[in-house]
């Protein structure tokens, strides 16, 4: 019991410390391979295999140049089973992220477009509304004259 507590205790210490390492990382890697793939509109392995390498460089930036090396190669590493293993559950789901982005922005360009249809057509019927309303009595008053 007194070993269960202290692996608790430690567990608690420990994982704080590393918690907030681990969220930036993620974070830091996710922001930059989606970044990749909207600036190439496409994703690839070697988006994720850049961000890992980008964000293990960063982390090891301390270390001088040799950590930013080790960092680079760690990062490489986990980064193409991480973007392959990331890729094949989007494919598993049945769309990926590229696809519904796809998706989105051309349910949202119909959208504006049926909206923009439907303000003409409005504009059309006022503007035939107002001419029969104007040129219909001169219309009768000419015919007198």
């Amino acid at each position: 019991q007194s070993a269960h507590r202290a692996g608790l205790r430690s567990f608690i210490r420990y994982g704080w410390r590393w918690s907030w390492r681990v969220a930036t990382f993620v974070t830091i890697f996710n922001t930059v391979s989606t970044g990749l793939s909207v600036y190439r509109n496409k994703t690839t392995i070697s988006n994720f295999a850049s961000a890992g390498a980008f964000t293990g460089a960063l982390f090891r930036m301390h270390l001088g140049l040799q950590g930013v090396a080790g960092g680079f190669m760690f990062g490489t590493a986990f980064g193409i089973p991480a973007g392959a293993l990331l890729m094949a559950m989007q494919k598993f789901a049945g769309e990926t992220l590229q696809e519904k982005r796809n998706r989105e922005h051309r349910e949202l360009y119909e959208q504006k477009l049926a909206e923009w249809q439907s303000r003409l057509n409005v504009t059309e019927v006022l503007g035939q509304t107002e001419g029969d309303t104007q040129g219909g009595p001169e219309m009768e008053r000419a015919g007198e004259s």
